[in-house]
């Protein structure tokens, strides 16, 4: 009679769903599932150096493969660390297994002063989609079945399970689990919307003058890229994305939009347009919301037709003409064959090109700015040469405050899943950049993978260049270090006259930082060595830093946009003149008469 420890239960349950990496730091009450981890060569356990790193790394792992990303903590200060990397996941809607351990059930639920106690049930309920205590060995395979479904089904999140310490210990006879495939316990078909609604939503996009299309991040959860290219090419039907959307579509395809400030190609499409179909998304403050008259058009005279997989988020923030609750990359797939049995393709509309004029003339100013050759280096510079040293399929990551900013002017990015950015979804987090592009590398180990951060966000986890090293993942990290925290340095310099408070930093060596941790390293201050040291760094084989220095005093231009959305309604104080600089008066030395 063989005898399974929970743990042992948990990983094969992990192996059945084709996980292949958890992330995390150990801990003795973790033991079984790591033991059972050690002796199965088909699932890695990967060693981060912070917890909430290690959830980054899940979560980025889920962002890039489609498949749930896995993590874990021990009990107390390891389950509340991973919290900060859990967030982002759930704002998100990233699919993931967070499993923590907890001091024993007898000494549980409550705690009666337990070191490490900590009620990790609640502390998690507020940033999963789902959670549970696993009170016993014997509910160990119910609740994994229930994890993944709940982090798979309809708007995908993470979920958690938290395990007693004697629960993955205990042992129990292996003839009373049955491991079975996940068809057995959760749906691997996508939901199809309503036949009649997508009858009607075909109907309208037919009829449009200017149809268009705004993807979010839900098409990319779905996997629905190849499906919303094509529906935009037969309607001829320009594209915009949200932030979290990007990449859905490639950049330079002749009906994309950049993602933009007002006055641009995407947002006077958005606003022009006489039907919009929203995939995947819910229109959020960065997106104004969908209400006119910056960004969309007056509901009263455009029609929105909402594709969502949650009905909680149809005409969440806009109201909707027709919803559809269904899988994005199955319901685009149905309308589109609709559409074909209505319509022929359509041919170029005249109005596509006045949209892309707009965002030509929008760009000129950024790319003329970007052939600076001034000392510091003008940010955009850095960004453009940084861009056309890697090739299209390059995994991009972003990760800082004014760095994502200038990022999204001339940092285009082309193929589904290669852009991963810390900012520029709904929890808008700093830090995550290192670990993030750890889990990319190994999630597309034939890829090449580069991070774009700022000091600032860099210093959050920059002790996971060990683990790059330790990994032996050539992944190369740009730090745009202009010693400061830059978006709030430039909010106070725009808002209070230039009162800094709390933004400053010193001058840390980071490419020595990452030297002593076996990585490349180097400091670039001319603008012409930006392409070569990139070269060096990629030749050397090994995790590398390039330490930027940028311009310090320049502010992105849509800066004040984006602060006015974020702090609408917020009363600022009225226009002060800069303070002056004092002179410091002479001393006489302590000698003189």
């Amino acid at each position: 009679m063989t005898r399974l420890t929970g743990g042992e239960i948990l990983k094969r349950y992990l192996v059945q769903e084709n996980v292949r990496y958890v992330f995390g730091v150990p801990g003795d009450q973790l033991y079984p599932i790591l033991d059972a981890i050690y002796k199965d060569k088909r699932i890695d356990f990967i060693t981060m150096r912070h917890e909430a790193a290690a959830a980054h790394a899940a979560d980025a792992w889920a962002r890039t493969t489609g498949e749930p990303g896995v993590c874990l903590g021990t009990v107390g200060p390891g389950a509340a660390n991973l919290v900060g990397g859990v967030y982002p996941a759930f704002a998100d809607s990233i699919p993931m297994i967070v499993i923590t351990a907890q001091n024993q059930a007898w000494r549980s639920y409550p705690d009666h002063g337990s070191m490490q106690a900590l009620d990790q049930v609640s502390l998690f309920k507020a940033v999963t989609k789902w959670n549970a205590l696993v009170s016993h060995w014997k509910r160990i395979p119910e609740l994994t079945q229930q994890a993944f479904r709940a982090a798979i089904s309809r708007k995908p999140g993470p979920v958690h399970l938290d395990f007693p310490a004697d629960v993955l210990y205990q042992t129990g006879d292996e003839n009373d689990v049955k491991i079975v495939h996940p068809s057995s316990y959760r749906s691997i078909e996508r939901p199809l919307g309503d036949f009649s609604l997508i009858d009607q939503a075909a109907m309208m996009l037919v009829k449009a003058k200017l149809p268009l299309i705004h993807a979010g991040g839900g098409v990319l959860r779905s996997g629905a890229s190849e499906e919303l290219v094509e529906l935009a090419e037969y309607l001829q039907a320009p594209v915009t994305t949200s932030m979290s959307g990007r990449s859905a579509i490639p950049e330079d395809h002749p009906l994309c939009l950049i993602p933009s400030s007002p006055g641009t190609g995407a947002l006077v499409a958005q606003v022009e347009a006489d039907v919009v179909l929203l995939v995947g998304g819910r229109l959020g403050d960065i997106e104004m919301w969908g209400q006119p008259p910056m960004a969309w058009g007056d509901p009263s005279q455009q029609k929105f037709i909402q594709i969502d997989i949650s009905s909680d988020m149809i005409g969440l923030n806009r109201q909707v003409d027709i919803g559809i609750v269904g899988d994005a990359k199955s319901t685009l797939r149905v309308i589109l064959e609709t559409i074909k049995k209505y319509t022929p393709r359509k041919g170029e509309r005249e109005s596509l090109q006045v949209y892309k004029q707009v965002e030509k003339r929008w760009l000129e100013e950024y790319e003329k700015t970007s052939r600076s050759d001034s000392v510091p280096i003008h940010p955009l510079r850095l960004i453009r040469e940084v861009r056309e040293f890697f090739p299209r399929d390059a995994i991009t990551v972003v990760d800082g405050g004014n760095t994502a900013v200038w990022c999204l002017y001339l940092n285009r990015v082309y193929e589904p899943n290669t852009y991963l950015s810390c900012v520029s979804g709904d929890s808008g987090h700093l830090g995550a950049g290192i670990p993030y592009a750890i889990a990319a590398k190994l999630a597309a180990p034939s890829k090449q993978v580069y991070c774009i951060t700022g000091d600032g966000a860099f210093g959050f986890n920059i002790q996971e260049l060990e683990t790059a090293s330790r990994l032996k993942l050539p992944v190369i990290f740009i730090v745009a270090n202009d010693l400061a925290w830059g978006m709030i340095k430039s909010g106070q310099t725009l808002v209070y006259s230039k009162r800094h408070i709390g933004v400053d930093l010193s001058d840390i060596r980071y490419d020595k930082v990452a030297q002593a941790m076996n990585c490349y390293g180097e400091r670039v201050v001319e603008p012409s060595e930006i392409k070569p040291a990139l070269q060096r760094a990629v030749n050397s084989g090994l995790p590398a830093v390039l330490d930027v220095e940028i311009d310090r005093e320049v502010i992105p231009p849509d800066f004040e946009v984006l602060a006015a959305v974020w702090l609408e309604g917020c009363e600022f104080p009225e226009a002060e003149e800069p303070p002056k600089e004092e002179v410091p008066v002479a001393v006489a030395s302590a000698g003189s008469s």
